[in-house]
């Protein structure tokens, strides 16, 4: 087993060997070598090799460059440092993001027709006639660099990090109606808060509550740890969740069902849908501010995480006291009419 763990390194020399010596045959049995050798590797191969292979990203060809990234992306969850990996990963996916965006204008400036969707696999001939290499093969290799970001964007510390964050969520909006839903996986995580402040009011009781949030992917996950915070603990009345539901809203894995505490409402009487993400909270004076209304039809869903490695958590800071919940109800519209 020693020697069979040590054939992974062994791997990872030769594809940086071949990659530096720009050899594509070489590089490209080294690669399947990589992939065929990964399952036995030790988790110190696994931690050199995602920072070797991170770093050679930017030399890799496009072709077999998202391939490599998958391969990083893996390194990480099988207990690779996620932040030294990261950047030259989510480089990567910025220079692909911009590629790809090009792809639908070039295919309708080139006869138009339906457009093809992201693919496994390496785009035909006709396709890079059409739009070129470079466009065509960031466009197909988009779910492959959505895979290998998810990786290491489940983790709170390369979240911190992301300074160009808000590129990122840009480049990503302007494909994703065009790639007929792929990339919302990486929109999701990229609009993740954490350590971010949220007050809830509770109009029916006029109360009101200060919370901290992270981690958290969607307002299904949300809605369940408000109704654990507040009607769990006596708060307010309403449905309170399971254990369960709220455990593996947290960190645990799985699914458990539960049923709708809320109506989640904005400040300005507009709905927060469940389907949304805590991002569509209003921010009010630097906190999202959310309103808490008797739920308008009995709902049920599975509670969880929208991304299961990723461990989300809500926080109940303080109540407010009368004055300053009045404060705030004082600024948001009148309930919504049913």
């Amino acid at each position: 087993m020693i020697f069979r763990r040590a054939l992974f390194a062994g791997a990872v020399g030769r594809f940086e060997a071949a990659v530096r010596a720009r050899d594509p045959q070489a590089s490209q049995e080294a690669l399947s070598m990589l992939h065929q050798r990964f399952g036995p590797a030790s988790d110190a191969e696994i931690a050199a090799a995602a920072v070797r292979l991170a770093a050679l990203l930017p030399e890799v060809p496009a072709g077999p460059r998202a391939s490599v990234a998958l391969i990083v992306g893996a390194c990480v969850e099988r207990g690779a440092d996620p932040v030294a990996s990261a950047p030259a990963l989510l480089t990567g996916l910025r220079d692909v993001l911009g590629a790809a965006a090009r792809f639908p204008e070039r295919w309708r400036g080139a006869g138009g027709g339906e457009l093809p969707l992201p693919d496994a696999g390496d785009p035909h001939g006709g396709v890079v006639a059409r739009v070129g290499q470079e466009v065509a093969v960031a466009w197909w290799t988009l779910p492959q660099w959505e895979t290998a970001a998810l990786a290491v964007l489940n983790h709170r510390s390369v979240r911190d990090a992301v300074a160009h964050r808000p590129e990122l969520l840009a480049a990503a909006g302007r494909i994703a109606g065009a790639a007929d839903g792929h990339l919302k996986c990486l929109i999701y995580a990229l609009l993740v808060l954490d350590d971010h402040p949220l007050v809830a009011l509770h109009r029916t009781t006029r109360t009101g509550y200060r919370l901290r949030m992270t981690g958290i992917a969607d307002n299904f996950q949300l809605h369940t740890l408000l109704a654990a915070e507040l009607a769990g603990a006596g708060h307010v009345p309403g449905e309170v969740p399971a254990p369960e539901a709220v455990a593996v809203c947290r960190d645990v894995p799985g699914q458990v069902p539960t049923w709708g505490t809320f109506r989640l409402t904005a400040p300005d009487g507009g709905e927060i849908w469940n389907e949304g993400t805590p991002s569509d909270i209003p921010e009010v004076d630097g906190v999202r501010l959310l309103v808490l209304d008797p739920p308008p039809y009995a709902r049920s869903w599975p509670a969880g995480r929208f991304f299961a490695k990723m461990p989300g958590d809500l926080v109940l800071e303080r109540v407010l006291d009368p004055t300053e919940a009045e404060r705030w109800l004082d600024r948001v519209a009148a309930a919504p009419q049913r």
